[in-house]
């Protein structure tokens, strides 16, 4: 009875987390093409790169808590192969995203 409603309910949960963190990509996509065409005609100062980049950090962090929950479902070995590879590729991405925000935001402050 546990395991029928765990593989009832944790794909739907998946599904929410997965969404969310499309439509954080989205919304930040939309707020970073609207600073950069507000920057192209007034000449002011925006962290377009910054501010999109910890949108992106956000919205993998969501799609991360997905693929975790994904190891409660798992079934065969390949599959759990195929899962640890895309935790792994998401964590590096994660990681490089903030690595560039810290190397922005220190340019952007020297410059200051």
């Amino acid at each position: 009875m546990l395991e029928n409603l765990i593989n009832t309910v944790v794909p739907v949960i998946i599904h929410i987390l997965e969404a969310m963190g499309i439509f954080i990509i989205f919304v930040g996509a939309i707020k970073a093409f609207y600073k950069y065409i507000r920057g192209f005609f007034h000449e002011e100062e925006i962290s377009i790169k910054v501010d999109f980049a910890k949108a992106l950090t956000v919205a993998l962090e969501f799609k991360l808590a997905g693929e975790i929950l994904k190891t409660v479902i798992v079934r065969t070995l390949d599959e759990m192969y195929i899962l640890a590879a895309i935790i792994i590729l998401r964590a590096v991405l994660a990681f490089v995203i903030h690595w560039e925000i810290k190397s922005e935001e220190t340019v952007h402050k020297s410059s200051e």
